[in-house]
């Protein structure tokens, strides 16, 4: 079973996201901030990692970062969900490392449909 790590600060979404995820048959673990998630990625060198844009202390964008340039965790791709819809994020979260861009809201299916893509190659 694959692992995803979600990383989001809202538990709201973070309790949604995971809901979608096991439902589509994946396993999931959480974190709800930046340096977390980097923590939580080289501790448990999950399958994939969903990152939120905007946390407070280190954002999605600067964590995305610091696991693309980390021998450790570069080969986890990495798909950024936020409400930002603006085509500059986009560039600039693909810049980090990030391999896929999802806008909340999103469906259970859809984003099931793009990890799986994501982890095919």
């Amino acid at each position: 079973m694959a692992v995803v790590l979600i990383v989001d600060d809202s538990p709201t979404e973070l309790h949604l996201f995971q809901n979608m995820l096991e439902k589509g048959g994946f396993q999931t673990l959480v974190a709800d901030n930046g340096e977390d998630g980097i923590r939580q990625a080289q501790v448990s060198h999950p399958d994939c990692i969903l990152m939120d844009v905007v946390m407070p202390g280190m954002n999605g964008f600067q964590a995305t970062r610091k696991l693309t340039q980390d021998p450790a965790t570069s080969n986890i791709p990495v798909i950024m969900v936020t409400t930002k819809d603006q085509e500059t994020d986009k560039i600039w979260g693909m810049r980090q490392g990030a391999v896929e861009y999802i806008v909340k809201p999103v469906s259970g299916k859809e984003l099931v449909a793009r990890i799986n893509q994501v982890m095919a190659g």
